[in-house]
């Protein structure tokens, strides 16, 4: 037993869907007779080989490549360039004679093997003797590294793959080839072919087939993180690991990827170099290590060439690792041919010349020009802790000093590895932490806290510890996960630090908000009580970077775990967010007009204000006060500050609430603008949960403005993160998306069911602050379908909150429900007072679906003049607020309502001979319904749908409900 994994599966591509269609349409294009080349690039562990594999055994067995298929690894030796290939296809092994032709490692010019002399068959090769020394049927010729091959051959194969597609004979020539000799001259004008990293989902779909779908959910990141798409890593990585590690149970090894694995991915580059030039390629990736830009490009050049003279090198050992694609020096900057050699380049090297390379830089380094990167690699180059120079770093990355977060975290997380055990070392790498998420670097923050797990720390240090890695989950985890962990903080934090302690309460309450738990959001909303104490104490013997007040407490005058501090100076202060969750935690208790005093004192003071937290704050307050304008408003201007001051972990936020905001304003393509960037934000960073709900925002206003395949595309998205991580607030908006959708298309019955279970009183149900904003499109979706029993039980549910006043629309909404379930004498009377109340409360899109319901009625109700009216009005709205699907139904009950369609266009489907009628039931048949489904959709009778479907049926000389299917798409599409 190894205590490894065994990563043993047969070859297959994953991903790689456009290089396939590429290697598939050369082999069709051998196959009808005519000649093509292709080469394929790409950096070490990308898969070329493996993509030529699968060309060669594809092409023997008559089929073209297509993603998911396998292919056994080729297990001949490799043969010598361009002599080799000629005896191939002299010899004429079938359809693909081999699919691995490269000079042996170490080949010298003319195809000399590894000990220097000529190899079989060296000397310059005739191009024509590639085309033309064959006969028969069409020809593959797969090459791998042929930039490998001598200089000779591989003129004249460039020159035969150039020729290929003009030559009477077919032959077709797949050649592969490192990124770096893409451009080589004897390879130009064939036509090319890169292979990129792995994106996300054919990543994951490796290594779940490499882990068996076994790995714990934190390990998969970090091994598809490390991997960076290169699917050679990511194999060699879980062949590290053993299966506790892959579900972990036991911790993972520190790097992930050590040096073998990173030297077994990029292969002999860097060890076939000069010593000379890989001691300059190891200073420039320390002087790229060391810098806190996690986005520079490279690394200084001026720097690295001052360290190198000082190290006695010539700038000139650059010149093998230019030559070989390895590195270049570029408008001052010196950068490698990928992030892979760069680390290798680091990491292969013994730490005792990691830390001389960093002494070297400090001392190239100027220290008064550059003093935070000047003590970044003196910390780099200890061997030990060392407290002055750990002071120094938190001195240079103090609040007040012109540092960024990143270069704070770079600054602390050095310090701390110069700090010995204990509360010091800890808060410094909480503040570490702490910065790294503020600049939106969750990954990095989490690596950090993960040193922070010390049973000796301080109940203060521990609590803010806690207090950061529980703001990380709300943003991307379980919810219920962040919620436990705030209330943790608070616990620990509360007898020194009641600032942060509310703090940490009120974003559990976020995440008890996000789960859709009332009573969890009331735990955390509690009023406190207890003595005052200071708004915060120091922990660290030279203050806790981070921590904007002055002052300081050594360690040795911390209290014993459990018992308060003294107070000193005034008391503490009167509670800034009292106001907030006060008003909170009343209107969640059902009282609604006692929130509204405390909510609007935090309206009022958000006037003027430029936190964006509390801005935030007063956006929420706006929405429970049923003040979309007011919600917009000071979402937008927390949008402005938290935009100039460069806050890229709250931007995401931000902008999830300002999109939330104008979608409840109606404003559906200021929401689907903000909700595009805040969900670009969130993936860059790394706020699954923030995406998750710009989702479900999108999900809503595609609802509005695209089609079902939208709706459905941006509702699945939000619910594959929504469901694990317990977002019940998104997954209910992106179930009422779906459902909006179906009433769209006219699938009353299938609203009805998503709904339902959504808007019902009860546990399990949706979210408390979303269902009743759903619940009048549940009663829609419940008396179209002939549900009216449920739909009355809503309608006086929703009668109780429209009376509170929480939005504009819901007394209007109020009105066209009650239409909808009353008697035909009342229902006249409701749909005319309901938009009257759309009148005042505005809204384009809900007054269109108010004329829209009120046309339908009175079409069936056989008033087609007055239909016909309230249904025009209905069409235009639709087309004004940008709802072309919904404009569509409403010319759908126009046509019903005896309203003469534009005449067909010459040339057009039989389906356009349908009448409206015939055509809407052709439709609903088309999409899957049942004669008795059909005509609870469009309220007739099922003997009524079966006669207009014979009629179709003959109309349209179709014998089959699958036939009609197909020729209604085909209409529909074209």
């Amino acid at each position: 037993m190894t205590g490894k994994t065994t990563v043993n599966l047969p070859l297959r591509i994953y991903g790689r869907s456009a290089e396939l269609d590429a290697v598939a349409a050369l082999s069709d294009r051998l196959r009808a007779g005519h000649g093509g080349a292709l080469l394929l690039v790409a950096e070490p562990g990308l898969g070329r080989t493996a993509l030529l594999a699968r060309a060669a055994r594809d092409f023997a067995a008559g089929t073209g490549p297509r993603p998911g298929s396998a292919a056994p690894a080729d297990c001949r030796p490799p043969l010598a360039g361009g002599p080799a290939l000629l005896r191939a296809v002299a010899g004429r092994i079938d359809a693909v004679p081999l699919h691995r032709l490269c000079a042996p490692v170490g080949a010298g010019p003319g195809g000399a093997g590894p000990g220097g002399g000529a190899g079989p068959g060296a000397g310059p090769v005739d191009p024509s003797a590639l085309l033309g020394g064959f006969a028969g049927g069409p020809l593959l010729l797969c090459a791998d590294d042929v930039h490998r091959w001598d200089a000779a051959s591989r003129a004249a194969l460039g020159v035969a793959a150039r020729r290929a597609p003009g030559h009477p004979r077919a032959v077709g020539f797949l050649l592969s080839a490192a990124e770096h000799r893409a451009d080589d001259p004897g390879l130009r004008g064939v036509p090319v072919v890169r292979l990129g990293p792995l994106e996300d989902g054919p990543a994951t779909a490796l290594l779940d087939a490499l882990t068996g779908e076994d790995a714990d959910p934190s390990v998969r990141d970090e091994l598809l993180y490390e991997a960076e798409g290169n699917p050679a890593l990511l194999t060699a990585l879980v062949a590290r690991l053993s299966p506790d590690q892959l579900r972990g149970h036991r911790p993972l090894p520190r790097p992930l990827a050590d040096a073998a694995v990173l030297l077994g991915t990029v292969g002999d580059r860097l060890a076939a170099l000069p010593a000379d030039t890989r001691l300059l390629l190891l200073l420039a990736a320390a002087a790229h290590a060391a810098d806190p830009d996690p986005d520079a490009v490279g690394a200084d050049a001026a720097q690295v060439l001052a360290a190198a003279r000082r190290a006695g090198l010539d700038p000139a050992a650059l010149d093998p690792a230019e030559t070989e694609g390895v590195a270049r020096s570029d408008g001052g900057r010196i950068t490698f041919g990928g992030t892979l050699l760069r680390r290798a380049a680091y990491d292969s090297e013994p730490s005792s010349r990691r830390r001389a390379a960093h002494a070297l830089l400090a001392s190239s380094v100027d220290a008064e020009r550059h003093r935070l990167l000047h003590l970044l690699h003196r910390a780099a180059a200890a061997d030990g802790p060392d407290a002055r120079l750990a002071a120094e770093l938190v001195a240079a990355a103090a609040p007040g000093t012109p540092t960024s977060g990143t270069e704070r975290t770079a600054a602390l997380a050095r310090a701390a590895g110069l700090t010995a055990p204990g509360n010091a070392r800890t808060t410094r790498l909480t503040d570490a932490a702490e910065y790294a998420r503020q600049a939106g670097r969750p990954r990095r923050a989490r690596e950090l806290l993960a040193g922070t797990r010390d049973a000796a720390a301080h109940d203060a240090v521990r609590g803010r510890a806690e207090l950061v890695r529980g703001a990380l989950a709300l943003r991307d985890g379980p919810v219920g996960d962040a919620y436990e962990a705030l209330l943790m903080a608070a616990a620990r934090l509360d007898p020194y630090d009641r600032e942060r302690a509310l703090a940490a309460r009120t974003e559990a309450m976020g995440a008890a908000w996000a789960a859709g738990d009332v009573a969890a959001c009331l735990a955390a909303l509690a009023p406190e009580s207890g003595p005052a104490f200071p708004a915060r104490v120091r922990v660290t013997e030279s203050g806790a970077a981070g921590v904007p007040e002055s002052g300081s407490v050594r360690e040795h005058q911390l209290p014993a775990r459990g018992h308060p501090l003294p107070a000193r100076g005034p008391a503490f202060p009167p509670d800034p967010l009292s106001d907030y969750r006060a008003g909170l935690r009343t209107a969640l208790r059902g009282d609604l007009p006692a929130a509204r005093e405390p909510l609007r004192r935090v309206l009022e003071r958000a006037r003027d204000d430029d936190d964006p937290a509390r801005l935030l704050r007063a956006g929420v307050a706006a929405l429970v006060l049923g003040d979309a304008g007011a919600a917009c408003h000071a979402n937008a201007r927390a949008l402005a500050v938290a935009r100039s001051r460069g806050l890229a972990a709250l931007t995401p936020q931000v902008l999830e609430h300002l999109a939330y905001a104008e979608l409840r304003a109606g404003q559906h393509a200021r929401a689907r603008a903000h909700a595009q960037e805040g969900l670009r934000a969130a993936h860059r960073a790394g706020q699954r949960n923030v995406a998750a709900h710009q989702h479900a925002i999108l999900a809503m206003i595609a609802s509005v403005e695209e089609d079902a395949a939208a709706v459905a595309a941006q509702a699945g998205a939000a619910l594959a993160v929504a469901r694990p991580h317990g977002l019940v607030q998104a997954a209910t908006l992106a179930e009422w998306a779906s459902a909006r959708a179906d009433l769209c298309r006219g699938r009353a019955g299938e609203a009805a069911a998503r709904l339902g279970p959504l808007t019902r009183p009860g546990p399990h149900r949706g979210h408390f602050a979303v269902r009743m904003l759903a619940l009048p499109c549940f009663v829609e979706a419940a008396a179209l379908s002939g549900e009216p029993a449920h739909a009355r039980a809503a309608v006086e549910e929703f009668a109780v909150w429209a009376a509170q006043g929480c939005d504009p629309q819901a007394p209007a909404q109020l009105a066209r429900c009650r239409a909808l379930i009353a008697v035909p004498e009342e229902a006249d009377a409701l749909y005319a007072l309901a938009l009257v109340r759309h009148e005042w409360a505005g809204g384009d899109f809900e007054r269109a679906r108010t004329q829209l319901l009120y046309g339908m009625w009175l079409r069936r109700r056989r008033r087609p003049g007055e239909a016909r009216s309230r249904l025009r009005d209905a069409r235009v709205a639709f087309e004004r607020c940008g709802a072309p699907a919904w404009a569509e139904q409403a010319r759908a009950e126009l046509r019903a309502a005896g309203e003469a369609p534009a005449p067909a266009p010459a040339g057009a489907s039989p389906v356009a001979r349908l009448t409206p009628q015939q055509l809407r039931i052709a439709r609903c048949v088309a999409e899957g319904a049942t004669n008795r489904e059909v005509a609870a959709r469009l309220c007739v009778s099922p003997r009524t749908v079966d006669h207009h479907l014979r009629n179709v049926f003959a109309l349209l000389g179709v014998r089959s409900r699958t036939e009609l299917a197909r020729l209604v798409d085909r209409a529909e599409k074209g």
